[in-house]
């Protein structure tokens, strides 16, 4: 390999020997840049994850070099799934917009079968009718009316819902994004429900809320090193919690 090269010139792979997932939920944290979105695209490359975007992990153009430091991962399982699926922030929203475009693609089809059949009797129109609402009708049954138009978090809980499935490997990098805090906590009360049904999570966040789930494994990727730490010792929960103790002192300083 290149170690010049990305992502293998990346400071935490340079130095990752080994690595244990010892929690139903594990935590990468760290800045921009340190690695662990990194890490968890080779992961997922490495354990052939489905996604939920328009490409899969082998053959999404962006994953090209991913997957070939996916290469050189030796996966241990105290027990082997091949359920679960793993989701970037971007996919959510990639995926959300293509089943809309699905909606109204399907919609435009059904239009225009009444408008073509107009004059035919009414078995024939609906037989010209069936693949299309069958499949609007699938889709409803998973998402509802349709991802694209709920909020972006009603529409990750639907995504969510649609897709789990128990025993499952769920990798996600920041699924923050789309949630606000209220919903980051409504995210803390799923993820409970669903590792009570065996699932096991290894998530990229910045989110000191969603951080807070208990007894979760946190791993921090700064100063070019993985190395476990304790909830309250993360710069992510220490900073949040001075600014909002007294956010006119940091204003102070920063708008000055």
């Amino acid at each position: 390999k290149d170690i010049n090269r990305f992502p293998f010139n990346t400071p935490i792979l340079q130095t990752l020997d080994r690595i244990e997932f010892t929690h139903p939920v594990t935590f990468l944290v760290g800045e921009n840049g340190s690695g662990k979105s990194t890490l968890l695209e080779a992961i997922a490359c490495a354990v052939g994850s489905i996604t939920v975007g328009a490409e899969s992990v082998q053959t999404d153009p962006t994953l090209a070099s991913i997957r070939e430091a996916a290469k050189h991962i030796k996966l241990a399982w105290t027990k082997r799934t091949r359920r679960g699926f793993f989701m970037r922030s971007e996919d959510f929203f990639g995926f959300a917009k293509r089943m809309g475009q699905i909606r109204e693609e399907l919609q435009d089809d059904l239009r225009r079968v009444e408008d073509e059949y107009k004059d035919r009797s009414e078995f024939t129109k609906g037989q010209a009718r069936m693949a299309y609402t069958r499949e609007l009708h699938e889709i409803e049954q998973s998402y509802g009316e349709g991802l694209d138009i709920n909020s972006h978090g009603e529409s990750y809980f639907k995504l969510f819902q649609a897709r789990f499935v128990p025993d499952g490997l769920y990798l996600l990098d920041e699924p923050e994004a789309p949630l606000s805090p209220m919903r980051q906590l409504a995210f803390l009360s799923m993820l409970h429900g669903m590792i009570a049904q065996k699932a096991q999570f290894i998530i990229a966040t910045h989110s000191p809320i969603i951080m807070a789930y208990p007894d979760a494994q946190i791993l921090s990727f700064d100063n070019g090193k993985i190395t476990q730490v304790a909830y309250d010792d993360l710069e992510h929960v220490t900073i949040t919690r001075s600014f909002l103790m007294n956010p006119q002192q940091y204003l102070k300083h920063l708008l000055r």
